[in-house]
């Protein structure tokens, strides 16, 4: 995509965004390559000068004020503060859920046969890392239903319990949510929950053909109570105005993309105060995703404020201090 737009011409060029930096610097090197050719140098010499320091933790004010007097001239920015005064407020809890004895089994087991990727993986470092991002994500699916591993005998996770609880809450409350999961077949398992309860939901996944359906059928008023969404097809352009309540089932290490997803519902055109409701199972690397968004914690907004660090990509350094 990024190279088809960069063969484009014209006169005048603008770039519109919610999120000039989603992973790392160099989706902004990315953005002004196609607005300015070469005005931020080569990319291994933007690589170099700029990003290796920020995934490494390395930028000195000096580099970062560098950077922000390079690109502050070119960039408008629109708070929402700014734009929607009257926005109600948004309210995040953390819920945290206790695993079942088989579902304890199974993490506890995951994490034992992954000792020695992660020995190899301190030795050797980015030479092990696809086996470690590997391990981590089969933690983080034991940690929220081992069913996602195939292990379909096994009961509910204590997280689906909690899910469960929560939306019978808030449905009883007459309240609309929207459900987040980076898993969809996480999502197939609520939503089997679901059709066994008798609730109507919508179900928005990137298999889903007619996203605006969907939507549509969500926003009317006498429309279904619950949103499925997968949390890559829904984190950006929908407005969901008609919930008042957001649950996300399983953490991203990058804040910005959960914030992303939760104001579908949190955004002009929202009359109620929005509760955003996290689930973190206890005694697992979701613990561990949670403080490392409070290390990474960058609101886009603010990203190149001089108080604020410049987000960075998941370097090997996380991995160890969610895995470790």
């Amino acid at each position: 995509s990024a190279k088809a737009l960069y063969a484009l011409s014209g006169g005048v060029k603008v770039a519109l965004t919610g999120t000039p930096i989603e992973n790392g610097v160099g989706d902004v090197w990315s953005i002004f390559r196609f607005l300015m050719p070469k005005y931020l140098g080569s990319r291994k010499d933007f690589v170099e000068r700029y990003e290796k320091p920020v995934s490494k933790g390395l930028a000195d004010r000096t580099t970062m004020a560098r950077l922000r007097a390079r690109l502050a001239p070119f960039m408008l920015r629109r708070l929402k503060t700014d734009v929607a005064k009257d926005l109600p407020s948004k309210i995040v809890t953390v819920r945290e859920c206790g695993m079942t004895e088989a579902q304890s089994d199974v993490y506890h087991s995951l994490l034992k046969d992954g000792q020695q990727v992660l020995e190899e993986f301190e030795q050797n470092g980015g030479q092990a890392r696809m086996q470690v991002l590997t391990l981590l994500l089969r933690l983080r699916q034991a940690a929220t239903d081992p069913r996602l591993l195939g292990m379909d005998k096994l009961a509910h996770s204590g997280k689906m319990e909690h899910l469960k609880e929560l939306l019978n809450e808030s449905l009883s409350g007459g309240h609309k949510v929207l459900v987040f999961s980076q898993f969809t077949s996480m999502l197939d398992l609520i939503s089997e929950e679901l059709k066994q309860q008798g609730v109507e939901y919508c179900l928005l996944t990137g298999s889903t053909r007619d996203r605006g359906a969907e939507v549509s059928r969500f926003q009317r008023t006498d429309g279904p109570s619950v949103f499925l969404i997968s949390l890559k097809a829904g984190g950006y352009g929908l407005t969901l105005t008609e919930a008042d309540t957001v649950i996300h089932c399983d953490p991203w290490w990058n804040p910005a993309v959960e914030a992303q997803a939760t104001d579908r519902a949190h955004r002009i055109g929202q009359t109620r105060p929005v509760t955003v409701y996290k689930l973190i199972t206890k005694g697992t690397v979701e613990e561990k995703i949670l403080k490392l968004q409070e290390k990474k914690q960058l609101v886009l907004d603010n990203a190149f404020d001089e108080s604020q660090p410049v987000m960075s990509g998941l370097t090997d350094n996380d991995l160890m201090e969610v895995l470790g």
